[in-house]
Formats: C-alpha cells, structure tokens, sequence
C-alpha cells in the first residue's frame, strides 16, 4: 500500500482544464496566465506559457507543437468565442476561427479541427486559411461534448440520447440510438472501430461497433445515478476505464467474449430483451474460481431486472481528487486521473489479483499535485 504524503501546494490553484493529447502520453493544462503541457507519466511539466489572460481550453495536436486554445478564467487572453491555433515553434496565432457564441469545445487531427457550440458542430480542414467542410445541428451540448478519431467524429445528435456518427472518409452520417436520456460522455476506441456512450442517468455504459452502429456489449457503472465525467479505451482497445462524481474509477474488459466473437454478433445485432445474459454464457464452462459469481446465476433468471444482464467493472479503485477529472491510459495496465479543482494527477496500476473475483485488482501507486512548480497566480 502507497503511504507516501501527498504532495501539496499552499495556497488555491485550481486549473480551467486538463485534456489529454491523441495517445495519452502528455496533457495539456488551461490557466489562468496562459497553458502547461504536463507529461503524462511521470508527471512533470514540459512547457509553461504565461500570457496575460487566461486559457480556459487547450487541445494538443499530438506530441506537435500545436495547440488549440479558447480564452476564459476571470481575465480570457482570447474572446471566448474564438479558437486559435498556437505555433508553439513560432510562438504566436496562425489560424484563428470566430464564431457567434461561446466555444465549449475543440478537437484536433493532422487534416481536421472540430469546434464545439452550444447547438452547433462544425468540422474545417486543418490549413491556412481553414475551410469548413461539415456543420451539424445538435441538442443542447452544454459540455461541449465531441471526440474525434482516425476515421469517424461523434458528436449528440439532434434527439436527446441520440448519437451522430460522421465518417471522415466517405461521408456517411449514422444516427445511434444510445440511450434515452441525454448523452453525458463519449469515446473512440484508438482502433477508430468502437465507440462509447453514456448518458446522464450514468448507470450505463453502452459500446457500438462503428462500422455497423450495432451494440457491442453494454457495461454497467453501477444502480445508483451518476454523472460520468471521463471515458477512455486502453491503447488496444480491449478495455475501458469510466470515471463519475461518485469519486470512483472502473474498469471494465470491453469483450467478455474473443473481439472476432463479438464483431460477429454485433452484425447480427438482438435487441436488450432478447439479449441473454453475457456473464452468465461467460462463466457456463467455468470452475468456481474462475466465474464472478456475482451475478452468474441470477443473470438466467428471466424476470429479474436488466441490470443483473450487463457486464459489471473487473475492478475499480477511489479517486481522491476533488471535482470533475479526465483520465487517460499509458500503457494496458496504467491509467492516470487528472481533477481540476484541486489539480490532483493520480497513477493507478491493474495488478493481478489471484484472490479477486476476476483476478485482478487496481491500485494507486502515485499522486501529486500537478502544477507544483509552476509559477501561476492563485485562483480566487
């Protein structure tokens, strides 16, 4: 067990944002004197730009040196509705896009930069000047929710629970029915071939094949309500990490089947009610050390509620950092967990677990608090 003292800072700082880059490996930080690109693991800073305004977003292009910012904090550096493109090489703007509300949120590629509005989703080529090639109207998207990967952008449709899937490569437009409540969290598998949905309600995590839009499997945070704050795929796409405001992370295997397997049945999708129970089929060949027996026998029982019939965390841990958080994977074993408010970074580490139920467990191996050493104003 880790009893190493936090480290911590006097004083109130707390960021605007942390996003991680495409691969995970580094985030970038918004605050109030400009931005910082942290690395991921080990957490140490890389760069610190101090501008006289704050940055309430900042998107990296990779491991490149650009980045999109969006001012904001008590004294923006840019107009909340703009988005501009730094040149961290020549430290300075060299593409700028306005539009007629506050920008809620961006997303970056080598080809396209996808701006977030309240109603509104536009998606532009990454050029000088920058050419718009998609705009979409979407419900209320307060969170500025988007994710864009290798082959598709998805984004809330037009009807509350609804997702939009935009293929970058030929055009298409799909339409997912995720859920029935509003759409509250989003993500793209790094393969470009699973996407993740949550909704507000938070009890459900639901993962469609991209290229179908068929349900793949559908994952279960917990009964009580939640707000999902982050969702990340591990690099091979075989898991997936969730984080809420329930303070806790879960992780979950994305196949309780072969990937083949599951590819094969998302083709020839069923619908919930006929859908058997996954965990139940899962431990029929099993011993009893091998099953969860949780939910093995209870999941064949046709009259309990669906819950009993979804794919539970393998393991999860608690978050101590206060607030919202977003959470990134550096390898398949390893994730980090970034919290605003208190401007907490946490390791945990997936440990084999031979006494466990699934045989593994998670623990926290590292904390710190990650703008120490940072020369930045407090927060007020």
């Amino acid at each position: 067990m880790n009893t190493r003292k936090a480290l911590t800072i006097p004083g109130r700082i707390t960021a605007l944002s942390a996003n991680y880059n495409q691969d995970q490996s580094c985030f970038a930080v918004g605050l109030e004197d400009g931005f910082a690109v942290m690395n991921s693991d080990p957490c140490e800073l890389r760069i610190h730009r101090r501008f006289d305004g704050g940055v309430a977003i900042a998107i990296m292009l990779g491991r490149s040196n650009f980045l999109a910012l969006v001012g904001g904090g008590r004294d923006p550096k840019f107009p909340p509705n703009k988005v501009v493109i730094w040149d961290d090489a020549k430290q300075r703007v060299v593409i700028t896009l306005e539009f007629k509300s506050d920008v809620l949120g961006v997303r970056l590629s080598r080809s396209r930069i996808v701006v977030v509005l309240r109603n509104h989703i536009s998606i532009y080529t990454f050029s000088s000047p920058p050419q718009r090639l998609q705009a979409f109207e979407t419900v209320h998207n307060d969170f500025g929710l988007t994710c864009l990967g290798s082959k598709h952008v998805a984004f809330p449709g037009r009807t509350i629970g609804q997702v939009n899937l935009f293929d970058l490569q030929t055009g298409n437009n799909t339409i997912v029915p995720a859920h029935t409540s509003a759409i509250m969290a989003l993500a793209l598998s790094p393969n470009g071939d699973l996407l993740a949905t949550a909704s507000e309600n938070g009890t459900l995590i639901r993962i469609f094949s991209t290229a179908s839009s068929a349900i793949v499997t559908e994952l279960r945070r917990g009964i009580d309500k939640a707000m999902v704050y982050s969702m990340a795929f591990s690099p091979s796409s075989n898991r997936i990490a969730v984080t809420s405001d329930k303070g806790t992370l879960h992780i979950f295997d994305v196949f309780s089947q072969p990937p083949a397997a599951a590819a094969a049945s998302a083709s020839n999708p069923i619908t919930e009610q006929q859908r058997p129970s996954s965990r139940s089929a899962e431990t029929a060949g099993m011993g009893p050390t091998e099953a969860n027996k949780r939910f093995s026998l209870l999941g064949k029982l046709p009259l309990l509620p669906k819950y009993f019939n979804s794919e539970w965390s393998f393991t999860q841990a608690k978050v101590e950092g206060i607030g919202k958080n977003s959470l990134g994977w550096t390898d398949e074993d390893t994730i980090i967990v970034t919290s605003t408010e208190d401007c907490k970074w946490e390791k945990f580490v997936i440990l084999n677990a031979p006494n466990t139920e699934s045989g593994k467990a998670c623990e926290r191996e590292a904390w710190r608090n990650f703008v120490e050493g940072v020369d930045i104003p407090f927060s007020r």
